[in-house]
């Protein structure tokens, strides 16, 4: 589908309640003409769970290309370890369940989904779509505590098994590897997010194979991945990275002063919807949307 879009930037934001007892909130900007061809980004929160300032934000340049928002309200109550996907309250379960309402509701068709999120919200982005590479078009990853290495270590820290487990979830991403890798990836932190604090996870273990702070672990992942796909035969995936000038562990100062919104949407945008649907086409694992085995297991 094309349009011409008469009002280039227009959108209104909406906050849609969960559906049911257990429905993922979300804050949608929905352009004023929205082209349900383009697939939609979906931008997560951090801790702080500013998912209105996520739409807010991303709005105006989305719109200009007909790209309604998703910005799910992960509350802290049900979804308190939303980072890492599969724990309490299941936040990957409540995702793919929104995504399906506003699929109904008429605000996207495509195949695939963009997937951008800020420190919490790019932990679980990242582990999201290592989870369900099938469904991702485009992921960006914005000043993550850290992340889950494309390595042999323990779940969630590698793709490795826990001890005393029979399934664990790490195996599950290693056995997808192998897509994720395909897929667009812009890592950014902010120049000034290189100081620890209480919110970044540290130990001698972790410091040691993601590095002592944000600056240092989005080069580290960066790194990992390169030479994950190196050591299995893969072509090397498309990831770019940047440090965003002027900007410090905030996400409108990364916004404002880092030009984030242009670095997340230039690479969606880079990609037609025409060619994410022939991408599809010739993959038909991308119109599943929830694999039988991801069910089974308890975190």
């Amino acid at each position: 589908m094309t349009k011409n879009f008469s009002t280039p930037g227009a959108f209104r934001l909406e906050f849609k309640a969960g559906s049911g007892r257990h429905g993922l909130p979300c804050w949608l900007a929905i352009p004023t003409e929205l082209d349900t061809d383009r697939p939609p980004l979906v931008a997560v929160h951090g801790i702080r769970r500013g998912a209105k300032l996520q739409a807010q934000h991303f709005g105006a340049c989305a719109a200009k290309t007909g790209q309604v928002v998703i910005a799910p309200l992960f509350g802290e109550e049900q979804w308190p370890l939303y980072q890492q996907v599969v724990r309490k309250g299941r936040a990957d379960l409540a995702l793919l369940g929104l995504m399906n309402d506003l699929r109904l509701a008429g605000f996207w068709q495509s195949k695939r989904f963009d997937l951008s999120g800020f420190s919490g919200g790019a932990q679980f982005a990242h582990r999201f779509a290592m989870l369900y590479p099938n469904l991702i078009k485009t992921l960006s990853v914005t000043s993550a505590g850290w992340y889950t290495f494309p390595d042999a270590e323990p779940f969630p820290y590698g793709l490795g098994i826990r001890d005393g487990r029979k399934d664990d979830w790490g195996p599950q991403m290693e056995s997808r590897l192998h897509e994720f890798l395909q897929i667009p990836i812009n890592i950014a932190v902010g120049a000034l997010d290189g100081e620890w604090d209480s919110n970044t996870r540290s130990g001698v273990e972790i410091d040691h194979q993601q590095g002592a702070n944000r600056i240092d672990r989005a080069h580290q992942w960066e790194k990992a991945l390169l030479e994950a796909a190196q050591e299995r035969g893969l072509p090397l995936p498309d990831v770019r990275i940047r440090e965003l000038p002027e900007s410090g562990h905030d996400f409108a100062e990364c916004v404002k002063k880092g030009g984030l919104v242009n670095f997340v949407l230039s690479n969606c945008e880079a990609e037609k919807p025409k060619s994410s649907a022939n991408r599809d086409a010739k993959n038909p694992s991308a119109r599943a949307t929830l694999p039988s085995e991801i069910q089974t297991i308890n975190m």
